[in-house]
């Protein structure tokens, strides 16, 4: 297995008017069910904190496979911290996912990695969403954008492959309290 894991989790949550990373859903704050998606399958999960870092090492303590990497440049926005988390991908290929992603489920992880593309998105309905995965030998093309760029218009200068997911969790992300609520109303508990 050679897979990592990178999770952004530096961003202000200006949106939910408080910070998203540590909402709980059935016991689990957001940003840990988005690393136990991913736990089982990666080598280690890198998580690119920035806003409120401290309160990120505290959520990931007790997960031995979580290295938490300070992204000094967040407010820049959330290229910065894609950029700063892929610069400790030591795999041959990386799963991409912003924190707020609490629906990310293990099957979802395992189908990705079945497949061998260079990348390799899941979409629900011809809609791309999360975890992307992608090969490590773009880490340098990824690095050498402009800060000004996304990840977005870069994969759309690049030939991805979509993997259809039968699992509208990949497309949904916390951005309001609104979003929250839905979720909390929606996720099971186990």
């Amino acid at each position: 297995m050679s897979v990592d894991g990178v999770i952004l989790a530096a961003g202000y949550s200006s949106r939910a008017n408080t910070f998203k990373m540590e909402l709980e859903i059935n016991n689990k704050t957001i940003l840990q069910r988005c690393i136990e998606s991913l736990y089982d399958e990666c080598n280690k999960i890198i998580v690119v904190s920035g806003y409120r870092h401290e309160k990120i090492d505290k959520l990931v303590k007790d997960y031995s496979k979580v290295k938490v990497i300070y992204n000094e440049e967040f407010p820049k926005g959330m290229f910065s911290s894609v950029k700063k988390g892929i610069e400790n991908v030591t795999a041959k290929r990386f799963l991409l996912s912003p924190g707020d992603y609490p629906m990310i489920n293990k099957d979802i992880v395992k189908k990705l990695l079945k497949r061998q593309e260079e990348i390799v998105i899941p979409s629900f309905n011809k809609r791309g969403g999360h975890p992307i995965l992608l090969k490590s030998i773009l880490i340098k093309e990824i690095l050498n954008e402009p800060d000004d760029s996304n990840l977005k218009i870069y994969l759309s200068k690049k030939r991805c492959s979509y993997l259809n997911i039968d699992d509208k969790g990949i497309l949904l992300d916390v951005d309001t309290i609104e979003d929250y609520n839905y979720l909390k109303s929606i996720i099971l508990p186990k």
